[in-house]
C-alpha cells in the first residue's frame, strides 16, 4: 500500500477521534454537567432540584439548550463588536485544545482489518497527541482560555463587566504561580513532561504509586488553584452577582452566554481530568487497571468523583473576599509551593545522586 494512502487514512482516523472526544465534552458540558450538579446542589441544601421537564427533570437541560438557541441575538450598541462577539469563542477554545494531550488509558489497539486491507496496521492510540512537553503544551494553551473573559469584559463597555474582567487577570496571575510549582514538582518526582509517561510511571507498586500520596501538597495547591483559574466556587468573584450583577458576562445572552457557561464547564472537566492523570493515577488501579477494556473507565470514574468533589466544595465553601482572595495566594499558596519544590528536589538529591 501506497504510504501517502496510509498516511490519509491515520490523518482520517485522527479527525474522528478529534471529532468523537469534542461531541462527548461538548455534550457533557452542555447536558449532563449542568443537570448533575444542579441536582447535586439541590440535595444537598435539601430541594429537589429539577424535576418537572421529562422524568426526573431529565430533559431540563435540553430545554435550556433550545430556549438559549432560540433566544434573539442581541449585540449592545455600545460594544467594541467584533472582540465582544470573538470573546465567548476564544475561551471555549484553548480549553478543548488542552483534551489532546489527556490520554484515557495505556493500550492502543490496531483497527480491524486495516492490515490484511492495507497492508500496514493502523494503530489507534486513546489520546490524539502524546507530545513530549505535554505539561508546558497544557499549562500555556489552558492559560489563554482567561483571555477570552478578559477581552469579554473589556469590550462590553461596562463597569461591571470590565472589573469582573480585572478580577480574573488578577486571579490568573496570582494562582498560575503556585500551580507552576505543582507541575514541576511532578516533572522532577517523574523526570518527564509526557503525560501518558507521567501517568504510566504511577502504575509502580500495583498500580498504587500515585502523586497524589507522594505529593499531597502539590496536589492541593494544584487543586485550589486550578478552581481558581477554572472560577469555582469560592473562587467564582469575577461573575459575582451580589456586587457585580453579572461580571465579565452581563452584557452577554443566548449563544453567546451558553458559550461562556460551556466554557465554565469544560474547564472544570478538564481540572478534573489533569488531576487525575497527573496525582490519581490515570488509568491506574489495583488488577483492574491492567485490564485494557476497563482502563478508560477506571479513568472516568476518577474523573467523576473530583467533579462530585467540586459541585460539594461550592454548596460547602462561602465566596472568599477578593483582597483575602489575593493574600492568601501570595502569601500562603506561593511560598508553601516553592517550600514544597525545594524540599522535592532536596529529597531526589539525596536519595538518587
Amino acid at each position: 500500500m501506497d504510504p501517502f494512502i496510509v498516511s490519509i487514512i491515520v490523518f482520517a482516523v485522527d479527525m474522528v477521534k478529534i471529532l468523537v472526544i469534542a461531541t462527548v465534552l461538548m455534550l457533557a458540558a452542555a447536558m449532563a454537567m449542568p443537570l448533575v450538579e444542579r441536582k447535586l446542589v439541590g440535595r444537598f441544601t435539601l430541594r429537589y432540584g429539577p424535576n418537572r421537564v421529562g422524568p426526573f427533570g431529565l430533559l431540563q437541560p435540553i430545554a435550556d439548550t433550545l430556549k438559549m438557541f432560540f433566544k434573539e441575538e442581541l449585540v449592545p450598541g455600545h460594544v467594541d463588536r467584533w472582540v465582544y462577539l470573538m470573546a465567548p469563542g476564544i475561551t471555549l477554545v484553548p480549553v478543548l485544545l488542552v483534551f489532546a494531550v489527556i490520554p484515557l488509558a495505556r493500550d492502543s489497539f490496531i483497527l480491524p482489518f486495516s492490515e490484511a486491507m492495507l497492508g500496514s496496521p493502523i494503530i489507534i492510540t486513546p489520546w490524539i497527541a502524546n507530545i513530549n512537553v505535554g505539561i508546558l503544551y497544557m499549562a500555556a494553551i489552558g492559560s489563554l482560555a482567561t483571555y477570552g473573559i478578559i477581552l469579554g469584559g473589556w469590550s462590553s463597555n461596562n463597569k461591571y463587566s470590565l472589573l469582573g474582567g480585572l478580577r480574573t487577570s488578577a486571579q490568573m496571575v496570582s494562582y498560575e504561580l503556585p500551580l507552576g510549582t505543582a507541575l514541576l514538582s511532578v516533572v522532577l518526582v517523574t523526570g518527564t513532561m509526557r503525560i501518558w509517561e507521567i501517568v504510566e510511571w504511577q502504575s509502580k507498586f500495583g498500580g498504587l504509586a500515585w502523586l497524589v500520596f507522594l505529593q499531597p501538597i502539590a496536589f492541593l495547591i494544584f487543586f485550589i488553584s486550578s478552581l481558581a483559574e477554572a472560577g469555582r466556587s469560592p473562587f467564582d468573584l469575577p461573575e459575582t452577582e451580589n456586587e457585580l450583577i453579572g461580571g465579565f458576562i452581563t452584557e452577554y445572552g443566548g449563544m453567546k452566554f451558553a458559550l461562556f457557561f460551556g466554557a465554565e464547564y469544560l474547564h472544570t472537566i478538564l481540572l478534573s481530568s489533569v488531576a487525575t492523570a497527573l496525582f490519581l493515577g490515570g488509568w491506574n488501579f489495583p488488577v483492574l487497571g491492567q485490564i485494557a477494556i476497563l482502563q478508560p473507565f477506571i479513568f472516568i470514574a476518577k474523573v467523576m468523583v473530583m467533579l462530585f468533589t467540586i459541585i460539594w466544595i461550592r454548596t460547602a465553601v462561602p465566596r472568599l473576599r477578593f483582597d483575602k482572595l489575593m493574600a492568601f495566594s501570595w502569601k500562603f499558596m506561593l511560598p508553601l509551593g516553592l517550600l514544597n519544590l525545594m524540599v522535592t528536589a532536596l529529597l531526589l538529591a539525596i536519595l538518587f545522586f
